[in-house]
């Protein structure tokens, strides 16, 4: 029954992908330093015909078990480089957007794949940034280094996605040509002594090694003042914005 249900969910993304029924929300990235938004992290949606708006864990655990999540992702790369291009047009500035990427699609031509959508949408390399999580790059150390390498070698960032919830993110950091660390949500709301004691160390370890940090999941005015206390660098939470469709962030961003 499982498998059966599994694959008919397999053939219904197909079709939404092939079919227009997948969208991208977006959630702000702010300065602490500026208080401007300076980037947002592209989130996938799925607006099924029978049973409305569906979140990424409706969906990509199913993609995540065959090379259907090569092509949501490849999806998703264009998608996201077509609205940095219409930023640009729109004349709203230097901004990023995030791209979360799964750790099959560094075995499946990965950088081709930015390649492509960058030239087809005309947008700038520098504004389009690779998400990947720590099991991903501790279980795909080398391939995933040099992925990351080709794709600095274009002019595309990356970022350690969810930082502080693998098992080994000292052994394998400094291997990685990656440009941001993101401090996971869970750290930044349990706000205990032990909670704020690793957000403190990862930002002073993150600065030592020349990287930008971001912290996930800010809720509360206190977790902010906390966070601008101890040096973080950016910061996206709902207390700064939920992730929204693309227009309203260009509202946003206006």
């Amino acid at each position: 029954t499982q498998t059966h249900a599994r694959l008919r969910l397999e053939a219904a993304l197909i079709d939404g992908l092939e079919g227009g029924e997948l969208v991208l929300h977006y959630q702000p990235v702010f300065d602490l330093r500026t208080n401007r938004i300076v980037g947002a992290e592209a989130l996938v949606r799925w607006e099924h015909p029978e049973r409305g708006l569906l979140m990424p864990g409706h969906f990509v655990p199913v993609a995540e078990r065959s090379d259907l999540v090569v092509l949501l992702g490849e999806w998703v790369i264009e998608e996201a480089c077509r609205q940095l291009r219409h930023w640009h047009d729109l004349g709203l500035g230097d901004r990023y957007i995030a791209v979360n990427v799964s750790a099959r699609h560094f075995s499946h031509g990965l950088t081709e794949a930015v390649t492509a959508a960058l030239r087809a949408s005309g947008a700038a390399p520098r504004n389009l940034v690779v998400e990947l999580t720590e099991s991903t790059a501790a279980d795909n150390l080398e391939i995933v280094a040099a992925t990351l390498a080709e794709l600095r070698d274009i002019g595309v960032r990356s970022a350690i996605d969810d930082f502080g919830t693998g098992y080994s993110g000292l052994r394998y950091l400094a291997s990685l040509p990656v440009d941001t660390l993101k401090i996971d949500k869970s750290f930044v709301q349990g706000m205990t002594p032990s909670d704020a004691a690793i957000v403190a160390a990862t930002v002073a370890m993150g600065h030592s090694l020349g990287l930008t940090l971001v912290a996930e999941g800010v809720e509360t005015h206190e977790q902010h003042r906390f966070l601008v206390s101890q040096g973080c660098d950016r910061v996206q939470g709902y207390l700064f914005g939920r992730p929204m469709p693309a227009d309203d962030l260009v509202d946003r961003l206006r």
